[in-house]
């Protein structure tokens, strides 16, 4: 590393001391435990990349959460790893298989949300991307897959970020030593490579607990309690008025009981909840309707969020968006602009964001609600996780989360994190 050599080929690695102790580790399971921007992808990679050398002509499987995560993040980090160290390679994306030509060593790349496409396969060797997002079961059935009689060594390992004391923290960490399991922990700032202010810049983007678990890398109970444990009446709830000559914002969550929306306005990193529409079985039309009687003498055009699902066409030949779109052009005499995502972003990320606006760890409120808004403060007041699961119950009452999701997709929208991680010339590690 640096230069080491990995049997018939030389692969340039200069790996952090953490990423080291974990390439070091000769527990049969092993994990990565670290921060956002600790290296954790590039250790899992080469990491599947030793053991593919060490095993050869033997079978390993690199898996990831869900099938998008494993291409995009997962798969693309070895392919960029074995191309700029001249690794050749052949891949079968039809089965999604890699073949390591010097070793005849393979890759099979899984999502392990299909835990029964895990069925009958001898190993040598499995590696898991952000294993605090994967099922315990699919984890075991990995385990059993682990019996190849010819390889030279067996392992089992994973990298993650902390997501409380789930079963990942209980398996590596509490129980660890004992069972042949043990975590590796990454510590803050460790990443030479990151930009200077790149910490900075998280703590004023995340809340306080979130900052703590995602980027110092601590475990933390964040799944009891309240979703929204960053608001305040003191702080969050604050008198306003509509600007005429300022955009308005307008985000829908697309349900028949009750069809939920929220009126917002920007104000450069604020945004303002200026009035939320709640309406008992309604329609999409009628949400227009209502939406234009809420801002009279609006002179500056309209911005329209919501939830994906609007893109889907109804049965009635039409989707929701369309429905919009074909009521604003008839009726709103302004400029509009659609700004609804294809995809809604995950859970984790919107609860995430939402916080951060209510008040981020460096103390900032960038997110201010009328106080006519009184469906969307229960939501901050009442919401809470599942117990022991980084899930929202909307069970508990099927009234709360609508008007909190539809200001979670217009947030995802505007304010999404979208600078670059590293700055500086040096490839991230």
């Amino acid at each position: 590393m640096g230069g080491s050599t990995l049997k018939s080929h030389e692969i340039t690695y200069d790996p952090l001391p953490s990423q080291l102790e974990f390439h070091n580790c000769q527990s049969r399971f092993k994990g990565f435990s670290g921060p956002v921007g600790s290296g954790k992808s590039q250790a899992l990679c080469h990491e599947a990349i030793r053991l593919s050398y060490i095993n050869q002509g033997r079978m390993g499987l690199l898996g990831a959460p869900t099938y998008p995560m494993l291409r995009s993040a997962t798969q693309a980090t070895l392919l960029e790893i074995l191309e700029s160290n001249h690794i050749p390679f052949d891949l079968n994306k039809a089965e999604n298989i890699l073949m390591m030509t010097q070793t005849r060593s393979r890759v099979l790349f899984r999502p392990v949300d299909e835990i029964e496409r895990l069925r009958g396969t001898n190993l040598a060797w499995f590696g898991i991307d952000e294993l605090t997002y994967t099922h315990e079961d699919a984890w075991l059935r990995l385990e059993a897959r682990l019996r190849d009689g010819k390889a030279s060594r067996l392992s089992g390992f994973a990298v993650w970020t902390p997501k409380g004391y789930d079963w990942v923290y209980r398996r590596f960490v509490s129980d660890g030593k004992k069972n042949d399991y043990q975590a590796i922990f990454a510590k803050p700032r460790e990443n030479r490579f990151l930009a200077p202010d790149y910490y900075e810049y998280l703590q004023s983007s995340y809340d306080e607990t979130f900052y703590k678990q995602e980027v110092l890398g601590e475990y933390l109970n964040i799944t009891t309690g309240l979703v929204y444990s960053s608001f305040s009446r003191p702080e969050n709830v604050v008198k306003l008025e509509r600007e005429p000559n300022i955009p308005v914002l307008w985000t829908l969550d697309f349900n028949v009981n009750p069809m939920c929306s929220l009126i917002a306005q920007k104000a450069g990193p604020i945004l303002k909840v200026l009035d939320e529409i709640v309406l008992q079985h309604g329609t999409t039309v009628q949400a227009c309707e209502e939406f234009l009687k809420r801002i009279p003498g609006q002179r500056a055009e309209i911005l329209i969020y919501g939830d994906a699902s609007g893109h889907a066409e109804k049965t009635s030949g039409s989707s929701d968006y369309e429905i919009v779109q074909d009521f604003m052009a008839e009726h709103a005499n302004l400029r509009v602009s659609y700004r609804a995502q294809k995809a809604n972003p995950s859970v984790r990320q919107r609860i995430n964001l939402t916080n951060g606006k209510l008040r981020s760890s460096s103390g900032n409120v960038e997110l201010l609600v009328d106080p006519k808004c009184k469906e969307l403060i229960m939501d901050f007041e009442q919401v809470c996780f599942k117990e022991d699961r980084y899930e929202i119950d909307k069970e508990r009452d099927r009234h709360r989360t609508h008007l909190s999701d539809a200001l979670g997709y217009l947030l995802w929208s505007e304010y999404r994190l979208q600078r670059p991680i590293g700055e500086r010339q040096e490839r991230i590690i």
